[in-house]
């Protein structure tokens, strides 16, 4: 019974001594092949220099250069509407006509009176010319003929005030009235604002205060018009520093062709200095951002020893960053003029291995985005 366990022991161990050997085998074979890694494909693009004009950006709102509410001077009743809601009107142009039927008779015998006074001051000049009547006569005539006038004016004046014109050339809001309606002292009509050229009013920190002057070119997107830049000057600068922001309050006028530019819009602003500057740019989706440092992988190309030819593999290197622009970023260091850096990806890469460019999908990197709202 001994010999026989004896005999099983001694077969199992043999067993388990040829498969370790077995796999000991293949492992140190595995290890003498040399490993071959299949190509990453990604996109790339060179590292360029451009000329950027030196700018300074904010956010900022649009106000009309002039904008009123339009009243009712005087009560009355609203006999005429002239205007149309939204509507462009000139300098001087009838809005509403107010009753003036009462005035328009008080008129009618006030001029009655000033015609009679005008004949009685002329008569009494002639006579007193000829020492006919005294002076005091004369003086009393003179004096009617006056109060004459100036009644007749002040109803003039009513009339006028209840002839309700626009006071400046623009562009009217809705209609606050109706044909026939009662209008109070200081009841609203409509708004008019200026829209062309327009105000846009926006802050900046005081330390960009030296180099702001009035003159300076700004230029003005906004959603309400995507793709379009509105050009303008800044017209204004204000004195004070606001002392809870620390910001300075600026005013520039805008061009605003087509009227695309309202009072009330929310706008961004970018204010565009005399100087300029030449920086070395790459796609922002490019870097690859560590605690350590940030990185790019740049594609050089070598010869592989194996094979002979020569193949694209990647080297990280580290840079700095000076600065960032729409989907760029600016470089201070770490990268030369046309070093080919992968653009999309980089968490996954590593240095040494192979690539092959294929920028069919490449990201589109642009200076002045324009996402799409979804």
């Amino acid at each position: 019974m001994l010999k026989k366990f004896t005999l099983t022991t001694i077969g199992i161990i043999a067993i388990v001594g040829a498969l370790v050997g077995t796999k000991m085998l293949q492992f140190r074979a595995m290890g003498a092949a040399p490993m071959f890694f299949p190509p990453e494909t990604v996109t790339a693009a060179e590292a360029r220099e451009e000329t950027w004009s030196n700018t300074v950006t904010s956010t900022g709102s649009i106000t009309a250069v002039q904008g009123v509410t339009i009243g009712a001077e005087v009560a009355g009743k609203i006999a005429k509407i002239a205007f149309e809601a939204g509507a462009a009107v000139q300098a001087g142009d009838l809005l509403v006509q107010l009753d003036t039927s009462t005035e328009d008779a008080q008129l009618r015998a006030a001029e009655a009176t000033t015609a009679l006074a005008k004949l009685s001051v002329d008569r009494a000049r002639d006579l007193a010319a000829k020492s006919t009547i005294s002076q005091s006569e004369f003086d009393t005539a003179d004096a009617q003929f006056k109060q004459a006038v100036a009644q007749a004016d002040s109803i003039r004046a009513v009339i006028a005030k209840k002839t309700i014109r626009a006071p400046f050339a623009g562009r009217l809001g809705l209609r606050l009235i109706n044909l026939g309606q009662i209008l109070k002292d200081g009841d609203s009509i409509a708004t008019l604002e200026t829209l062309d050229p327009i105000f846009v009013n926006f802050s900046v920190p005081q330390q960009r205060l030296s180099v702001l002057d009035a003159g300076s070119v700004v230029r003005v997107t906004t959603d309400a018009a995507p793709g379009q830049v509105f050009e303008g000057k800044i017209n204004a600068v204000s004195p004070e520093v606001d002392p809870v922001t620390r910001n300075v309050r600026v005013q520039a006028t805008v061009a605003n062709v087509g009227e695309k530019l309202r009072a009330g819009m929310f706008a961004n602003v970018e204010v565009v200095l005399p100087t300029s500057q030449t920086m070395l740019i790459i796609p922002a989706t490019a870097v690859l951002y560590a605690p350590y440092g940030d990185s790019v992988f740049v594609i050089d190309e070598r010869k592989n020893e194996q094979t002979g030819k020569t193949e694209k593999v990647l080297r990280q290197q580290f840079i700095r960053i000076s600065g960032t622009r729409g989907d760029f970023v600016t470089l201070a260091s770490g990268l030369k003029v046309g070093e080919t850096v992968v653009t999309s990806g980089v968490f996954k890469l590593r240095a040494g291995a192979p690539v092959v460019i294929d920028n069919k999908l490449a990201p589109d990197a642009q200076l002045a985005p324009k996402p799409d709202n979804t």
